[in-house]
């Protein structure tokens, strides 16, 4: 273990964590791209520009432009719509037609509430949310939370926020809704499995200090629960793996249930701990055909010293799911619990103009084996889903004891 404790503080040197641009759902890696931009569009701009296009017809567009132009009028004159924001519609409308929820037009004021999202600068509820199968889904109420405290969990299909349905909803105005101002209450409708009847959840919003991580030993055992792949999750992985190995013990649990994920570079700066150098991590699939691989950084401090399982459940998501992927087809650990989220798309945040931008879905993430993390999520080795006969959940962690009894017998 001494080797191994050299091993990590020479390895201290090599880190380095590249803080990437985020947004609040599933915390998705964006790069930012400069396409420069304009602060006005016009009619007749917008006109000679779509006209440039050979395979569509846009002469119903303007038709139906024309149409309001002459024939609508308004509730009263404050419901007037500028020109301007009739071509925000339109373009929303555009970006909507692609049936992805991760791509997203933001306009001014949704764009600004953007902004001041992925710098931290927000209160909520304190959940992650994505969508499953059009429905409008929690993926992890994060820890001690109000949406935690308020007993929302994984899973849990959010049909109405205030009263307003979600069925037609993205995930930017979903967020924009469910988040504000502190001590403000919001009321979810929710439909879980198991329950036939829909019911309401009254969350109050508060501002949101998201834990990392921490570790535990249970019968000769070292466990590690990571709650998020943050700007400071790589280092604070690091400084506990120097109390893992100073422990003396060889036998790790890695808790990512409930992990909706994080920043791309501190998945791939975990994974590395237990890899050799080169080895894939995870890809990055283009709509090109293009691929982008990422590769273990060679810390590998561990070779085969460790017995190591990942306990992953529905609220794994995204770089919780690059990091249990990799280990899983690489051979280092053993995934035990349940069917992971399958958020495994990555955004860029394009500058439309200086007030506005396009979240667009730039590529697919593919574990090292080319199997899409998209695609149904990843599946454990060790199925465990069921709590036994006559056990209250809250007192007994089912998943974590199977987990120790495994790596103990």
């Amino acid at each position: 273990m001494k080797k191994v404790m050299r091993k990590i503080i020479k390895n201290i040197s090599f880190l380095s964590i590249t803080i990437i641009l985020f947004g609040l759902v599933f915390f998705s890696g964006f790069f930012i791209g400069n396409n420069g931009g304009f602060s006005e569009i016009s009619v007749g701009k917008l006109n000679s520009i779509t006209s440039a296009s050979t395979d569509a017809d846009f002469d119903p567009f303007w038709k139906v432009w024309n149409l309001l132009e002459e024939k609508y009028i308004p509730a009263s004159s404050t419901d007037m719509v500028s020109n301007q924001e009739k071509v925000w519609g339109a373009i929303s409308g555009l970006v909507d037609s692609y049936n992805d929820p991760y791509t997203t037009f933001l306009p001014p004021t949704e764009n600004a509430d953007f902004e001041t999202t992925i710098q931290g600068e927000f209160s909520g509820v304190g959940m992650e949310v994505g969508m499953d199968e059009g429905i409008l889904t929690v993926v992890a109420p994060l820890k001690n939370t109000p949406a935690e405290k308020a007993g929302l969990e994984s899973g849990d299909k959010i049909l109405a926020i205030d009263g307003f349905i979600t069925q037609k909803i993205n995930i930017d105005e979903a967020v924009d809704m469910i988040r504000g101002e502190i001590g403000t209450v919001v009321t979810l409708t929710i439909l879980r499995d198991g329950i036939e009847e829909p019911f309401e959840v009254e969350v109050t919003r508060d501002k949101i200090n998201i834990p990392t991580i921490d570790h535990k030993i249970i019968n000769d055992v070292f466990v590690i629960s990571l709650y998020n792949f943050s700007a400071n999750s790589a280092t604070d992985f690091r400084n506990t793996l120097i109390e893992f190995v100073k422990s003396g013990k060889d036998k790790m649990i890695l808790d990512l249930r409930g992990n909706p994920g994080g920043f791309l570079d501190a998945s791939v700066d975990i994974a590395s701990w237990f890899l050799p150098a080169g080895k894939i991590i995870v890809t990055e699939d283009f709509n090109d055909g293009k691929e982008k691989h990422f590769r273990s950084k060679g810390y590998d401090i561990f070779g085969d010293d460790l017995e190591m399982i990942i306990l992953v459940n529905r609220g794994s998501a995204s770089a919780s799911e690059i990091v249990a992927g990799a280990l899983q087809e690489q051979g280092v650990a053993k995934l035990l619990g349940t069917n992971t989220f399958g958020k495994g798309s990555v955004q860029e945040l394009v500058p439309v103009t200086p007030e506005t931008s396009l979240k667009v879905t730039i590529a697919r993430w593919l574990t090292p084996n080319g199997n899409s993390i998209s695609d149904g999520g990843l599946s454990p080795d060790i199925i465990v889903d069921k709590v036994p006969e006559g056990v209250e959940l809250e007192l007994y962690d089912y998943q974590l004891e199977e987990a120790l009894r495994i790596l103990n017998k």
